[in-house]
């Protein structure tokens, strides 16, 4: 609201937070969800607002999901009760991405408030994370077990859920801190690396370059919707002094998430796809399973799509995210109000659900996509968390 200058509607809003947002309820929340969504939007509002009540409510947040840092390894649990602090001993595992992805949220709130504590924890887990054997060339396993530290399924690689966002926040702390802090580029660097040697292919048919998946040592041709935030981490790279390579690359993979929606029937992308490499399939590029055939109005793709335009001013990013929202508004959009999830791609049917990131993410990238103001929230004065909220990169770390 606050960005698209939706003053009235702002102070509004201010006033349910002010009256309503209380966190010292006897609820269990998920510690990386909570944290993107909630603690990362009052961070982001306080700074573009000015207004402390939003700090306030995030210092407040923030202590009430430190116990979930209470483990013998100091690898967070998921889930923590914001009113009790109880968590579960017997929550084992965490998905890497969940706990590497918290970083910049909780560095933030210390800067803020000068209680270090915050950032500590995080750092904890960065600097495990980073020292843990288990890594194929700077790709990381899907979950650790927050008893022994150790990473768990240390035989599958993936960009997709449970990893995404780990290699996206290694390059985003860089930045956020200033790009001081040479050991998260080096990781970052590494990981990338490590993409293009084990899996980056193309497909059969228009030579789309994808990334794919090593499960037990074998690689499978399938890719998330998720791994569509890599081409704009990619150009966010080069924006910072990383080499153009990585520019080339992440033009390449935006036009493999567009035509992951171009494709199909709807204009929208399915969960998963699976490629064909396969030489005697010479058809199509593209197939998905029944279980993954539907959309959830998930963010990657436009996100990206903002990146790229921000960095190279090609207007063509603009023409395929407004190809996507027509998409959206044609078969998503619900006469009374929202947009609905789609169950089928190919025969689109409303399942009468919309997460929270269709309109904290993958509108908000639409609207500052569309915007051609190219320092508007300039990208050498904020980096957005993995939930789209801009927090400011510090001039002093």
């Amino acid at each position: 609201m606050w960005i698209m200058g939706l003053q009235n509607e702002f102070e509004e809003a201010k006033k349910w937070v002010l009256e309503e947002l209380h966190f010292d309820k006897n609820v269990e929340v998920n510690l990386f969800e909570i944290t993107i969504r909630i603690l990362g939007g009052l961070l982001s509002t306080y700074h573009l607002s000015g207004d402390s009540l939003f700090l306030e409510k995030a210092k407040d947040l923030g202590h009430r999901l430190m116990p979930a840092f209470r483990t013998p390894s100091k690898i967070p649990y998921s889930h923590v009760n914001i009113g009790t602090g109880v968590t579960d001993p017997h929550e084992l595992f965490s998905p890497v991405a969940a706990v590497t992805s918290i970083q910049l949220e909780f560095r933030e709130l210390s800067r803020l408030t000068g209680d270090e504590t915050f950032q500590e924890a995080v750092r904890e887990v960065m600097k495990h994370i980073h020292s843990l054997p288990g890594k194929n060339d700077g790709l990381v396993p899907m979950h650790v077990n927050t008893r022994s530290g150790f990473f768990t399924l240390v035989n599958a690689f993936t960009l997709g859920a449970n990893t995404d966002s780990y290699y996206e926040c290694l390059l985003k702390q860089w930045i956020q801190g200033g790009k001081k802090e040479s050991q998260l580029l080096e990781d970052y660097i590494e990981a990338i690396e490590g993409v293009k040697k084990h899996l980056l292919r193309q497909s059969r048919v228009r030579n789309l370059t994808f990334v794919g998946e090593l499960v037990g040592g074998r690689f499978e041709a399938k890719m998330d919707h998720y791994v569509c935030f890599l081409p704009g981490t990619l150009a966010l790279g080069v924006h910072h002094g990383l080499t153009n390579d990585h520019m080339e690359l992440a033009k390449a993979l935006m036009e493999t998430c567009y035509q992951m929606y171009h494709q199909f029937k709807s204009g929208l992308s399915p969960e998963n796809v699976y490629f064909h490499i396969n030489p005697r399939v010479i058809h199509k590029d593209m197939r998905v399973r029944p279980q993954d055939n539907f959309n959830v109005l998930r963010p990657e793709t436009v996100e990206s799509l903002f990146y790229l335009y921000r960095f190279t001013g090609d207007k063509k990013y603009q023409d395929w995210g407004w190809e996507i929202l027509q998409c959206f508004n044609k078969y998503s959009r619900i006469p009374s109000g929202g947009y609905s999830s789609i169950y089928n791609v190919q025969k689109p049917v409303a399942c009468d659900s919309m997460q929270s990131f269709f309109l904290g993410e993958t509108l908000k990238y639409m609207y500052l996509l569309f915007s051609d103001d190219m320092d508007f929230l300039s990208l050498d004065k904020y980096v957005f968390n993995t939930e789209a909220h801009p927090l400011p990169i510090w001039t002093s770390a």
